[in-house]
């Protein structure tokens, strides 16, 4: 690879939309429930700036509990309802935006019935088992596929990750972006999936037990106080950069709490070999 930097420009339409940038939310639990708000933020800024903006569809068909309190963003008066309903109509109240809950799971047996809910510029998935970001990277191939309005196109998506007390996000393209020509940079167009890029490591590090926590008490001792809302805040900020400054150089990090370290993800052309 020649001495360029490598970066990635983000997709023109997501710059200039004709509608506001549909956005799709994987997940309401311990990371999800914190990036629906950095969302909300992040909405707030776009639009200050003259932009249209951003419209979510959280999915998630889980129950609010006793053991979600504290480490996920619900209140007492809001256990036995479901999350993507309460966090919704929370972030709707606030915030004044029109955004929907989906309280069903994103799997490819509802795509037929939930087609437009499930088509979205960008998906961001915060889900717990592999299988699952598998299913998620299926469904998105088949929407690029019969995708026919540029409003509806796949284009990025953003995968959260973590165990107790250390995590990932990851953002890949769906397909080759087009990238304008540079003598500065080394633009690069496709960004590999997470269940491509890290295939063999996403099935050895999946955990054997995913039984629900029964308390709060054993809850943290699954998963950390503060790392969702870490990884929730370095993530969005990810995309809040790729949207500010129309391009990036990394596309994700490695985050451990911890130690308090984080490495950045370099973006490297896929034929690049290190």
């Amino acid at each position: 690879m020649n001495g360029l930097k490598a970066v990635h420009f983000i997709h023109e339409y997501l710059i200039s939309p004709t509608n506001p940038i549909k956005v799709c939310l994987i997940g309401a639990g311990g990371t999800g429930s914190r990036v629906l708000t950095e969302l909300a933020t992040m909405n707030e800024a776009l639009t200050a700036l003259g932009h249209l903006g951003i419209q979510v569809t959280l999915f998630d068909n889980d129950i609010i509990t006793a053991a979600n309190l504290a480490r996920q963003r619900f209140s007492k008066g809001e256990t036995g309802m479901y999350k993507a309903a309460a966090l919704i109509n929370r972030c709707n109240r606030f915030f004044g935006t029109n955004w929907k809950a989906v309280t069903q799971k994103f799997t490819l047996n509802i795509y037929s019935v939930l087609t437009q809910e499930m088509e979205a510029n960008i998906y961001i998935s915060c889900v717990d088992t592999v299988e699952a970001r598998f299913e998620i990277a299926e469904i998105i191939e088949c929407i690029k596929t019969g995708t026919e309005h540029q409003r509806d196109e796949p284009l990025y998506w953003l995968d959260f990750g973590n165990s107790r007390d250390s995590g990932q996000a990851i953002l890949a393209t769906v397909g080759e972006i087009n990238q304008p020509k540079s003598a500065k940079y080394l633009p690069v167009g496709e960004l590999a999936f997470i269940t491509e890029q890290y295939h063999d490591l996403l099935w050895q590090s999946e955990q054997g037990d995913n039984t629900p926590s029964c308390s709060l008490a054993e809850a943290l001792q699954h998963q950390d106080l503060y790392i969702n809302g870490s990884l929730a805040e370095m993530g969005c900020s990810l995309l809040w950069n790729l949207f500010r400054d129309g391009m990036i150089e990394n596309k994700g990090f490695f985050h451990n709490l911890k130690n308090f370290r984080t490495q950045p993800i370099k973006i490297r052309p896929l034929s690049y070999t290190a």
